[in-house]
């Protein structure tokens, strides 16, 4: 153990569960666990200071066959990580566990997103761009992606609000809840989320499936499990009053510098299912 609550530090910063990260120096060493935050990374002009990354970080595709991959987002290889020797770690609430969060902060400087909105999005591409010294970066990419999510805005307007159910999951069908960001996606796209009355991801049983009534859309998500056009017949046999449709969910629940072209995509889906 390095013992880093005891080192002299020369920046402080908190992150947006409301952690101090202490820093001896503008960090030229990273170690993402967190597959959005990674690509954000790249963006912002980081490529070669990101040193470990998960197996889940697939943007850029390159990026596995570079640096070292450290295992997944709820499960890592501790000692990968330290022979990595990371000036900081970057972790999500959601992406990441407590436990992994807590054992990494004994030993390096931990910073932990915590993202439910488009805001808090901005918010922490602010951040990285001042921890990392990359602040005109970071005012950019903010401003594309402001840009943008006022042009869809706009744009769907002229829509009639739609009610959806967004599944990320089969066998057990799970969906989409409050609380969750991609929750939040759907509102900004003027979705009503059927499942909005539950928390988080909840578990839908059958015959919740086939008694949905008066549903537009029934979204299926590319992420994390990915579903298919053969999905879509099973689905519509559980439930024949809704439209199936695939979607990607990169688009819907990545909160890095994806939003620049999540927007336009959300355009041309409206475009496609309004059409």
């Amino acid at each position: 153990m390095k013992g880093l609550q005891n080192e002299q530090y020369l920046m402080m910063y908190i992150d947006q569960l409301q952690r101090e990260v202490k820093l001896t120096k503008i960090p030229t060493r990273i170690v993402s666990l967190v597959p959005s935050q990674t690509e954000l990374l790249v963006a912002l002009g980081l490529e070669e200071a990101i040193l470990g990354i998960t197996k889940f970080c697939v943007h850029p595709s390159h990026l596995r066959k570079e640096k070292i991959v450290v295992g997944g987002t709820k499960k890592v290889n501790y000692e990968k990580i330290r022979s990595a020797n990371p000036d900081i770690i970057l972790c999500n609430k959601e992406e990441n566990t407590k436990d992994i969060v807590e054992y990494l902060q004994e030993d390096f400087p931990v910073h932990v997103s915590n993202i439910f909105t488009i805001n808090d999005a901005l918010e922490l591409i602010k951040q990285y761009g001042i921890i990392f010294t990359k602040e005109n970066a970071a005012h950019q990419l903010v401003s594309q992606i402001s840009k943008a999510q006022n042009s869809l805005v706009t744009a769907i307007a002229r829509f009639k609000i739609k009610k959806v159910a967004y599944f990320i999951w089969k066998d057990p069908w799970i969906a989409v809840g409050n609380h969750t960001f991609i929750n939040h996606v759907l509102h900004i796209n003027r979705f009503i989320n059927v499942f909005e009355h539950k928390d988080r991801y909840p578990e839908i049983s059958l015959e919740e499936m086939k008694s949905l009534q008066e549903i537009d859309f029934i979204l299926l998500s590319s992420e994390p499990y990915p579903f298919l056009e053969k999905h879509i017949a099973e689905v519509q046999r559980m439930n024949k009053k809704a439209k199936i449709i695939l979607v990607d969910g990169e688009y819907f629940s990545w909160y890095g510098s994806r939003l620049v072209d999540a927007f336009s995509y959300f355009e041309t889906l409206h475009k496609e299912i309004s059409g």
